[in-house]
């Protein structure tokens, strides 16, 4: 067994080259053979630990699983499974997960599971229960996860900082989301961040997406320990933490300002799949620059007339796409893009079509209404989409109908040109001080008629912890504004928790209130 192992400790560390060199060296010598023979005939008689390091160690060197050797230790590990101490079960499970399913491996896992469940409450080593989560997967009973989940929680005052990042990537192996272990491992990596190596960032960013857990904390101590180091990290590195952050919804606004700078400085490091990333990146999180803003979509236009010659028509269409969402019209892409033959190989492919037909709209709707020629139209065609409301927006409308005191003071569900659409439309004096009948201001293109589009949009529609909206409410708001309205954002989660008379009053506050307009606007500059 010491022989084995001490061999699977060297091979592990040697190169994937080297590892297959050395295999077939080990292979064929005859000391290897006549070991494997030796462990053949006593492995009934193997204390419980030699028995299992030594299956780890054989399977680890890659004996094929169908072999005798590898099918005898197999079956005498059933026999003796009960004699297994905690660590002896911790590594007989590593084992267990990297093999194929055959008649031994499932009835070894079968039983190994029956065990794991009696000897979970006993179990107080954090190192030992996060490994046999992740051995158990995502396949493993629920009772038998939520059994783990006391147990971790009952070791929680006991965690160190690696152990934090183990029990975080344990818990996407058996895809379950508990808050209170997440919550105290994200603490325990919040105190311990400038421990982290780059690549476990990036694990417990990609861990945080898949379990579905937000936690702003967490985000920002990561984000400002990478921005407060960011001369020691590779600019490829910066990409790949702000595309995971892009992810989850966080705008690391801090560490975008630095890359960004970065970026005008020496973008020749931008190959296409990198340019793709930035451009993906700065236009969802809706980031420009606070200084040197022209200077940056100057950079980007240019990388991305680099590759035109290369660059596939999708690639293009959603390069061309983030840039029109920031409010930059880069010319000479949007010419190829626009050419009749591009587009029609873009839709004819049924893959996305959707998605890419959404994009395309989006883009021709910037070239449009963000061309410094565009002039504010003096009326807008609207129409009712529909007269029924949604359920979510019952509330609301309830709300101004209280408010306004009939449902011909606003318009719901309307459409507009460029297939806008907004929730709810009021129409008012230039005062703000007056409401008017719907109707009476259809007729009247010339009156001096101040026009407020509600939205009532969802957590996801902005930045995570934030009411900094993502791109394509940002883009909404901004041609909306073009097009003569004031867009009034509500968080409709929020709205939702309010009592009728609170409805009421919010609304009420945010149509007459005396600075509500001239903020909207400053914040769709910024944006």
């Amino acid at each position: 067994t010491n022989c084995l192992t001490r061999v699977w400790r060297l091979f592990k560390n040697l190169s994937e080259e080297q590892q297959r060199y050395e295999k077939q060296l080990i292979f064929e010598h005859p000391a290897f053979v006549k070991l494997c023979q030796q462990l053949l005939r006593d492995s009934r008689r193997m204390t419980r630990g030699d028995l299992v390091f030594s299956l780890h160690a054989v399977v680890n060197l890659g004996v094929p699983q169908n072999t005798l050797l590898v099918q005898t230790l197999l079956r005498v590990c059933q026999e003796k499974l009960n004699q297994l101490d905690n660590r002896c079960i911790s590594v007989l499970a590593t084992t267990l997960a990297g093999l194929d399913k055959d008649k031994n491996v499932s009835a070894l896992q079968a039983g190994l599971q029956l065990l794991v469940e009696q000897r979970i409450p006993s179990i107080q080593d954090i190192f030992i229960l996060q490994n046999l989560m992740k051995c158990m997967g995502k396949d493993a009973p629920v009772f038998l996860k939520k059994k783990f989940e006391m147990a971790i929680l009952k070791e929680i005052d006991h965690l160190t900082f690696p152990n934090a990042l183990r029990v975080f990537l344990a818990l996407v192996a058996m895809n379950y989301c508990s808050i209170p272990i997440l919550n105290a491992c994200s603490k325990k990596i919040q105190e311990n961040v400038h421990d982290a190596p780059f690549r476990q960032l990036i694990l417990i960013l990609e861990a945080c997406s898949n379990l579905h857990y937000r936690n702003v904390k967490l985000f920002s101590a990561l984000a400002d320990y990478v921005s407060s180091t960011a001369c020691l990290w590779d600019k490829k590195q910066i990409i790949l933490f702000l595309s995971a952050c892009e992810t989850l919804g966080f705008q690391p606004s801090e560490l975008m300002g630095i890359f960004a700078e970065k970026v005008t400085e020496d973008p020749e490091f931008l190959n296409l799949k990198d340019l793709l990333i930035v451009l993906r990146v700065y236009s969802r999180l809706n980031y420009v620059p606070k200084h040197q803003k022209h200077l940056f979509f100057e950079t980007l236009h240019s990388c991305l007339n680099k590759y035109l010659l290369q660059i596939s028509n999708t690639e293009l269409l959603k390069a061309v796409y983030s840039l029109c969402i920031l409010g930059y019209l880069p010319h000479r892409p949007l010419d190829e893009l626009l050419q009749k033959d591009s587009r029609d190989e873009l839709l004819s492919d049924d893959l996305y079509k959707g998605q890419k037909e959404m994009m395309l709209h989006c883009v021709k709707a910037c070239v449009e209404l963000d061309s410094p020629s565009f002039m504010k139209p003096a009326f807008v065609l609207t129409e009712n989409f529909s007269p029924l409301v949604s359920l979510n927006l019952r509330k609301a409308r309830e709300a101004l109908i209280e408010l306004l005191g009939d449902e011909n003071m606003f318009q719901q569900n309307v459409q507009l040109p460029y297939k806008y659409h907004i929730d709810f439309e009021i129409r008012m004096d230039s005062d703000r001080k007056k409401v008017f009948p719907i109707a009476a201001t259809d007729d009247h293109a010339d009156l001096n008629v101040q026009r407020l589009a509600f939205l009532f949009v969802p957590p996801s529609a902005f930045c995570l912890g934030t009411t900094h909206p993502q791109g394509k409410l940002a883009v909404k708001m901004r041609h909306l504004n073009k097009l003569g309205y004031h867009v009034i954002l509500i968080l409709n989660k929020k709205f939702q928790e309010m009592t009728n008379e609170g409805a009421v009053e919010f609304l009420k506050g945010k149509i007459y209130s005396e600075n509500y307009f001239t903020s909207a606007e400053v914040t769709l500059q910024d944006n």
